[in-house]
């Protein structure tokens, strides 16, 4: 399993990945707007789930986990 300063990148992806998708920061993209015809709040869903797969994916191969 990961020791030293991988499983402390985990682990802090892992509470970045917790406070950015907690409801005070849902809160800020919930409005009736729209990027090229996508609301908002999806999108950004999208987009920090994507970047918190290539974060770990990243972390777990530099590492070689």
């Amino acid at each position: 399993m990961f020791k030293g300063l991988a499983a402390q990148r985990l682990v802090a992806v892992f509470g970045a990945g917790w406070a950015l998708l907690s409801f005070p920061l849902l809160a800020l993209w919930d409005h009736d707007l729209t990027l090229l015809g996508v609301p908002l709040l999806p999108l950004m869903l999208f987009v920090a789930w994507a970047l918190l797969i290539a974060v770990v994916a990243c972390v777990t191969e530099r590492d070689g986990g």
